[in-house]
């Protein structure tokens, strides 16, 4: 498409006044939306009150005041909307990682019978060491890690969860959550899927697929800023039943009595453990605000049109420099980032960042772009790639300095 016609794409975006909500550097092309969200402008105006007036002035009162004892469940909520899931089924809590230890153990209490945790072979690496340390907690368990073709047929009566991430982290392939997750309940098996490249990226539907648990993150697409506190879901036909492992006072049935003996809250508050991070729930909670009235269904439309245009320009450049598409191009497979490989591909984004086109880098040799609809513009993409063409031809990557790895790749 000419640039033209990009810019009557841009004109005629019917997400195009959200942009106008995030604040982003002049002059700079942002694609790493999946990796850490761009900032929201209603965070700062909301950091701010939650800092001078709740914590300030009415200090401690905050708690009863303003709410906070109900921020877990109250973000929670808003999250649900966007993952197809009830609001008394989703809180936000902890870290992803910390959330998938709690619901894994849960999981596995209601399958005893069963001793095998199956994930996939390139599932996100602390994914599998939470997994691994569950097992050596547990002992009896055994986790399988399986290369994805081979998910299905692996799937069995020992099968106790089937633990997933709906998107790769590297590649941005999209697992089939409504097959997989039949499959697994038809062997008997539950399952917990990852949502960390998918919420705020395109509609989930988790009460459709009939999932059981589910993790997500909230500084990714929902914008909830560095280290952003996750979510958990829980079906709720699973509430009720489930026996938490971290059995924290905030997830007893009446914290505040103190009693010495552990009561499960009633629903998924029983997952709670500790204090709520007021300042980062209230961030968050701020930055979910770009959703309000978003039809998400037209979130993936526009999201699957940015990662084709961007493949279409993408071509050329693939077949004068090496690069090696490692996204899928049915869109129904497809997340909402495009990964390339190439041998230099760290020089490459390096080179690329300091011509204004933020992407990033995972090992061995992706380079990795992602594409949030509601703040990324058509005539972006256009000029991010007439930019990686210029580092190409001029041979920008090759400064010394480009090779050099930071800590963060």
């Amino acid at each position: 498409m000419s640039p033209e016609e990009l810019r009557t794409l841009d004109q005629t975006d019917p997400l195009r006044h959200k942009r106008e909500e995030f604040l982003l550097p002049e002059g700079v092309i942002y694609l790493d939306g999946n990796s850490l969200g761009a900032l929201p402008k209603a965070v700062a105006a909301r950091l701010e009150r939650t800092i001078k007036e709740e914590w300030g002035r009415d200090l401690i009162q905050s708690w009863n005041r303003h709410g906070w004892i109900d921020l877990p469940q109250r973000v929670g909520a808003r999250i649900a909307r966007l993952v197809g899931a009830g609001a008394d089924e989703v809180l936000v809590a902890d870290s992803t990682s910390v959330n998938l230890f709690k619901l894994l153990l849960a999981a596995l209490r209601l399958r005893p019978e069963r001793r095998v945790i199956l994930s996939e072979v390139d599932n996100f690496p602390t994914d599998l060491y939470i997994a691994e340390g569950v097992r050596a907690l547990l002992g009896q368990f055994e986790l399988r890690r399986v290369a994805r073709e081979e998910l299905e047929a692996a799937l069995d009566e020992d099968t106790a969860v089937l633990l997933l991430t709906e998107v790769d982290y590297r590649t941005g392939y999209r697992h089939d959550m409504a097959h997989l997750t039949r499959l697994a309940h038809q062997k008997g098996a539950l399952v917990l899927w990852d949502l960390a490249h998918s919420t705020g990226a395109f509609p989930v539907h988790l009460g459709a697929c009939g999932v059981d648990f589910a993790v997500g993150c909230g500084y990714k697409y929902l914008n909830g800023g560095p280290g952003a506190p996750a979510f958990l879901f829980v079906a709720r036909r699973h509430q009720a039943a489930l026996k938490p492992f971290l059995t924290g006072w905030m997830g007893h049935q009446e914290p505040f009595a103190f009693s010495p003996l552990y009561l499960p809250a009633e629903g998924v508050r029983r997952m709670l453990v500790g204090t709520p991070p007021i300042l980062s729930l209230s961030a968050l909670e701020a930055a979910l605000g770009v959703f309000e009235g978003v039809d998400m269904e037209l979130v993936r439309q526009k999201s699957l049109r940015l990662t084709e245009l961007f493949m279409a320009l993408m071509e050329p450049l693939e077949a004068r420099y090496g690069f090696r598409l490692a996204t899928p191009r049915a869109p129904e497979r497809r997340g909402s980032q495009v990964a390339y490989r190439h041998p230099q591909g760290y020089a490459i984004i390096q080179a690329l960042a300091a011509q204004g086109v933020v992407g990033d880098f995972r090992a061995p040799d992706i380079l990795r772009f992602g594409f949030a609809p509601l703040y990324l513009r058509y005539t972006e993409v256009y000029e991010a790639v007439e930019r990686l063409g210029q580092v190409m031809e001029q041979g920008l990557w090759q400064d010394p300095r480009y090779q050099e790895r930071a800590k963060v790749t």
